[in-house]
Parts: C-alpha cells; structure tokens; sequence
C-alpha cells in the first residue's frame, strides 16, 4: 500500500511542480488564474496529443489548482445516457469530470453533455414515441476536462464547447531527465545522473515510459542488492528489455526488419506489414509506426511504406 502510494505520488499535485510543456503550462496558469480571480465556474478545457505525455496528469492539476475533487473516466467506459446521468449526479460544484478518449463517447452521451457544458443542466427523455417528454435537471457547476488522442475523431460540436484546447506534446531528453530524478527522489531510489540520461535516451520523450523503465530497474536494484542505480545497472536491464539505444524495441526492429530484408524496401501496404508481424493494423498503426515515423526511420508513401534514407 505504502508503494501504491508512492507511485500515485509522482504525479504533480500543483502547476508550479509540472515539468516540461512550458507554453501549455503557461497558458493553462494564466486561464486558472483568471477562473480564480473572477470566482465563476471555470470554462471547459480540452487536452490533446499523443498517449502518455501527461494529459490524464494535468487534469489532476487542475481539480487541485481549482481545490475540488476529480472523477476520472473515459469515452470507451460512458456506453449508454443512464451513466452519465449517474455520474453527473453524483458530483459537486467546483467537482472535474475528467473523460479520458473522448472521442470514444457514443453519440447520444455526447449530445447530452452539450447543455451540461453551456448551462449546467440534464436533460432526461421520459417515455417514448409522441408521449415521450423531457425532464430538465440542474447539475452541479462542475469543469469538465477531456483528452484525446485523435482529436480529428472529436465532433465539432462538441470541440466547440471547449474555452480552452491545449496541444500537449513530447517531451524533451532535458526535461524526462528531471522527470526521472524528482520520481527516483519520491521513491526513495539513488540514482546516478548517467543513469537517469540513458533512461531519457530510451523513453521515447514520454513520461510514462519514463516512469515504467525507473520501476524495472528498481526491480533489479533490490532483486540483486545493488546501491544504486548505475549505468552497468540500466545496461542489464536494457538488455532484458530489449530496449536499444534509440529506444526501439523488439517488435520495432521486427517491422523495420520485414521492409528491408523481406521485402528489400519496395513499397509495402501497412495489411502486409501487419500480417508479418503477426499483429493487427490499428496496432501497427497505432503503437508502432508513430515512433518510427518521428525518429525519420520510415516514410509513408502513396504506394505503401518505405524505409527512410536515414537508416538505409
């Protein structure tokens, strides 16, 4: 329990202790502060970018910087009219209702957010067919927070109704490395700043991966009664992993292998890849190819993809 709260604890509670994303941070303290300062419910805001740079994170700030309680959710978890309905009955004004993919909301939930976010009621259909009539109720005067992924998937509609929408994206080597230090700080772990630059090497620029890669070696720190962690320490542990130095794991060489060896790097359709790889499309799509395409080692083409001059 002790660790489950350790590890709960490396989140940010405040705005002054979020590293990194420093326009968004900067926008997001003038809006709060000026929330603060009228002393009216505060506009709805939405977050988006790519997964596990801290969106779910900064949503926890902002219930703390407005001093109410959070309810986390997510679009994928809302299926039908009753859940929301429930949920929003059972928060408080100042409350944050964080939905998490909101892309992923089915329509009719969506369009019943709408007069919760401009006016701060319910509308529920009693009934059905011509006797079907609508009982309007107030709801608390809560923020409602979104994040997505794909924010192309989010309505217009419903995009509209954000006051603010704030990109959240990678981090830099510089600010992962500080990431790693105030977590390695929290759970009580020694950890050389050699070590803690070879983990920003390998994260990807993001936090969570960051912050996963620390826990393993931890592992390895008490398993094999080590005193601290080292770069000999990351070294084993990166070798387990399979992580390499430009962060690329197994499944990354395998499909960056199928396109230079299988198919001599003639243009290949992504359902091709996939079935190389024994995975399914949205996977590839999804979890594979984004880095690859970031750190230039492939390139989407009309015809299908291709390696990039970077790495031929």
């Amino acid at each position: 329990m002790v660790i489950d709260q350790k590890i709960e604890s490396l989140r940010p509670q405040k705005l002054s202790d979020y590293i990194g994303q420093k326009n968004a941070a900067k926008t997001l303290k003038l809006f709060l502060d000026a929330v603060k300062k009228r002393g009216k419910p505060s506009e709805h805001i939405l977050f988006y970018g790519p997964p596990g740079i801290g969106k779910t994170t900064l949503a926890y700030v902002v219930a703390n910087e407005l001093q109410g309680e959070i309810k986390v959710t997510s679009g994928a978890a809302i299926t039908k009219t009753g859940d929301l309905a429930a949920i929003l009955t059972n928060l408080k004004d100042n409350d944050v209702l964080f939905i998490d993919e909101i892309h992923r909301l089915p329509k009719p939930v969506e369009e019943m957010l709408y007069p919760v976010m401009e006016e701060y009621v319910l509308d529920i259909i009693i009934g059905k067919g011509p006797s079907a009539r609508t009982l309007r109720l107030t709801v608390p005067r809560i923020t409602i927070i979104g994040a997505t992924t794909k924010l192309a998937l989010l309505s217009a509609p419903m995009r509209d109704r954000f006051g603010l929408l704030l990109r959240i994206d990678y981090y830099t080597t510089g600010e992962i490395e500080q990431i790693i230090k105030r977590s390695a700080k929290i759970l009580n772990i020694p950890i050389t700043s050699e070590a803690a630059h070879q983990i920003s090497l390998r994260s990807r620029k993001t936090p969570r991966i960051a912050n996963r890669i620390l826990k393993r070696a931890r592992d390895i720190l008490e398993v094999d009664k080590h005193i601290q962690i080292d770069e000999k320490l990351m070294e084993k542990l990166f070798s387990l992993l399979e992580i390499d130095e430009n962060g690329l794991t197994e499944i990354d060489r395998k499909y960056l292998d199928v396109l230079t060896n299988k198919f001599s790097n003639q243009p290949v359709g992504v359902e091709t890849i996939a079935s190389a790889l024994s995975e399914d499309v949205q996977t590839v799509e999804e979890f594979i190819e984004p880095y690859l395409l970031r750190l230039g080692f492939i390139k989407k083409t009309s015809r299908g993809r291709v390696l990039a001059s970077k790495i031929k």
